[in-house]
């Protein structure tokens, strides 16, 4: 995303808009908190406030330029928002999200919805669980705990 997409979006080119839309185009992970973003800001010696933060990302989600997600049902993370719909998996031990599309989960749901006489306006769909990391991590850790008997 660029400087434009604000203007596209009917938002006036600021200084703060334009630094956390390069910090989300960028952003590895790609989800991040309001937080996350503030303390980028502050290694890169901006001088943005948490409050400007929270300010703009709620104007970027009122103009479409981000999504908004509370996979951990408090914090609110944002990902900039490139049009194409896809779901989340997120790992209950490390917090990593992943993205995923599958075009037969669309189509399941599509089909529930008929099935119901349901008009879908908006969907998210998030799986919860462990990464394949944290899963090596905690048997690496029982197998510590055995040999430690």
């Amino acid at each position: 995303m660029e400087s434009n997409d604000l203007r596209k979006a009917g938002l006036k080119i600021t200084l703060p808009r334009v630094k956390i839309l390069e910090i989300l185009s960028s952003a590895k992970p790609r989800h991040m908190s309001a937080e996350d973003i503030y303390k980028r800001l502050l290694e890169s010696h901006e001088d943005i406030g948490l409050a400007t933060v929270y300010r703009v990302l709620t104007q970027f989600e009122a103009a479409g330029l981000v999504a908004r997600h509370h996979f951990d049902g408090v914090t609110a993370m944002f990902e900039l928002n490139e049009g194409s719909h896809h779901d989340h998996m997120v790992c209950l031990a490390c917090g990593r999200v992943e993205e995923f599309m599958v075009a037969g989960i669309e189509e399941k749901q599509m089909a529930i919805a008929a099935k119901y006489d349901f008009e879908i306006q908006d969907h998210s769909m998030i799986l919860y669980g462990r990464c394949a990391r944290c899963r090596t991590l905690a048997s690496n850790a029982k197998d510590q705990v055995r040999v430690r008997r």
